[in-house]
C-alpha cells in the first residue's frame, strides 16, 4: 500500500516574513494520518488554524494566502510545494507571525527542515486526485492573455511558459517541462528561488509587499541585468520557480494530483481558480488510492521507496 506520511520529530527555524519583513518562528510537527497540513497561529490567542486549502485562499498578491476570521498566514507556497514534493500528506505549522519565512527565497530550506525531521509512513493509505477530464481557466485578451489547465495524466508533469520582456529573462529558457516520473523534485526544481524587478520594489513597499526582500532571498533585476553576485542555481531558473509555486499552490487541492498541468503566464490567482474551477465539477475528477505499490505512477512509487537524509 502507498502510505500517508508525516514527520517523524518537531523541528524549528526563524526566518523573516518576505513581504512583511516581521521576524517569525516557525516549528513543524507531526500530525495525525489524514489530518492535511493544518497552518497554525500560535501568537494569537485562542489559536487560529488554516487547513491547507483551496477554498481557504483569499489574497493572492505575489503569494497565496490563507485567511479565516480576520487571520491569515501568507506566502504559503513554497513550503507547501515542499511538502508535495517530499510527499508529506500530514503537518502541523506552527507560526508566530502572519507570514511564513522566505528564508532563501526557494524551497531548499524547507527540504532540508523536512530531511532533518525526518519521514514517517502511516498506516492510512495516501489519497490521491486524479483528473477524469480537462479543466481550464483563462484571463486577458490578446498579448495579456494568460491560462493554465489540468489535463488527465497517470502521474504529475507540468509545463510552464513565461514572458517577461527582460533582457536578463530573456537570455534564460523561457519554458520549462518536468515530469516526476523521471526527474527529482529535490535536484531540479527546489533550489530555484523567487525573483524581482528594483523598479517595481518602491510600488510593492508602498502596498505593504517585499518589505523584507533582498539578494539574500530573492533573484533581483535592474533594467538589464541580474544584480546577484552569484548568478542562477539553473539556466532557466525563472521558469523553474514558476513551477515551483505552482506546485506548492496546486498542493492546496488537499492531496497529490494526478494530472498533466500546462500554463501560460500564470500565478497563484490563476493557480487557485483553477483548483476552484475542478472542485465545481466533481465529474472531473476522482479520490483514489494505491493498494499496492507496483501499481502507482512511476513518481509516486520512487518517491515512496526514496531514503531520507538523515533519517
Amino acid at each position: 500500500m502507498l502510505k500517508q506520511r508525516t514527520v517523524k520529530q518537531l523541528v524549528k527555524t526563524v526566518g523573516v516574513g518576505l513581504h512583511s519583513g516581521t521576524k517569525v518562528e516557525l516549528t513543524l510537527r507531526p500530525a495525525a494520518p489524514d489530518t492535511g497540513i493544518i497552518f497554525r497561529r500560535v501568537d494569537l490567542d485562542p489559536v487560529v488554524d488554516f487547513p491547507a486549502y483551496a477554498l481557504e485562499v483569499g489574497d493572492t498578491r505575489m503569494a497565496s494566502t490563507l485567511e479565516k476570521d480576520g487571520a491569515r498566514v501568507s506566502t504559503v507556497e513554497h513550503l507547501m510545494s515542499a511538502c508535495a514534493g517530499l510527499g508529506i500528506d500530514n503537518l502541523y505549522v506552527d507560526l508566530t507571525a502572519e507570514e511564513i519565512p522566505i528564508m532563501d527565497g526557494s524551497a531548499s530550506s524547507f527540504v532540508f527542515l523536512l530531511q532533518q525531521a525526518g519521514m514517517l509512513e502511516q498506516n492510512a493509505a495516501k489519497k490521491f486526485i486524479r483528473i477524469k477530464k480537462t479543466v481550464e481557466v483563462r484571463q486577458g485578451e490578446g498579448e495579456q492573455e494568460k491560462w493554465a489547465r489540468l489535463e488527465p495524466y497517470n502521474g504529475f508533469k507540468m509545463k510552464f511558459f513565461i514572458e517577461f520582456n527582460h533582457p536578463a529573462v530573456d537570455g534564460t529558457g523561457q519554458t520549462g517541462e518536468v515530469d516526476f516520473a523521471i526527474e527529482s523534485y529535490v535536484k531540479e526544481i527546489s533550489r530555484a528561488r523567487t525573483f524581482g524587478f528594483m523598479q517595481d520594489v518602491e510600488a510593492l513597499r508602498g502596498i505593504g509587499l517585499a518589505r523584507g526582500g533582498s539578494l539574500q532571498n530573492a533573484i533581483v533585476m535592474d533594467e538589464y541585468r541580474i544584480l546577484n553576485s552569484d548568478g542562477l542555481r539553473y539556466d532557466n531558473e525563472f521558469v523553474r520557480h514558476k513551477i515551483l509555486d505552482a506546485i506548492g499552490d496546486l498542493y492546496l487541492i488537499g492531496h497529490p494530483l494526478l494530472a498533466s498541468y500546462v500554463a501560460h503566464k500564470s500565478g497563484h490567482g490563476l493557480n487557485n481558480l483553477l483548483l476552484r474551477a475542478l472542485l465545481d465539477q466533481p465529474d472531473a475528477y476522482e479520490i483514489v488510492t494505491f493498494d499496492q505499490l507496483e501499481l502507482a505512477p512511476a513518481g509516486y512509487a520512487r518517491q515512496a521507496g526514496e531514503e531520507w537524509a538523515l533519517n
